[in-house]
């Protein structure tokens, strides 16, 4: 049997890459809204994001995502994005890739 391809994302918060599982993606639809897709299948441009709260930390410091989609993103948003992550991250070392569709 063949082994498949594992599909590798950047993590835009630290420029490196990683499986596409082991990242969250983050949407802006057309109206401009940022939100979390925990799916990976809501339309808009999207970028990933890596499962380490320190990151999403200075990155609410450093504006990296109002970089990222060339809009503004409100500090509501890193918060919710922080809860988000650090959630991601516990279930991950607690579960393994269990909780993850395969």
């Amino acid at each position: 049997m063949a082994t498949r391809k594992i599909p590798m994302r950047k993590d835009v918060l630290t420029n490196k890459m990683f499986p596409k599982r082991e990242l969250v993606r983050i949407v802006r639809d057309k109206e401009g809204t940022i939100s979390i897709d925990p799916t990976g299948k809501k339309s808009g441009r999207g970028a990933y994001v890596g499962l380490d709260p320190e990151a999403v930390k200075e990155a609410k410091s450093k504006k990296t995502l109002e970089k990222v989609f060339s809009h503004a993103v409100p500090d509501d948003f890193y918060d919710e994005l922080f809860d988000f992550v650090d959630h991601q991250k516990a279930r991950m070392d607690l579960f393994g890739d269990l909780g993850k569709k395969h």
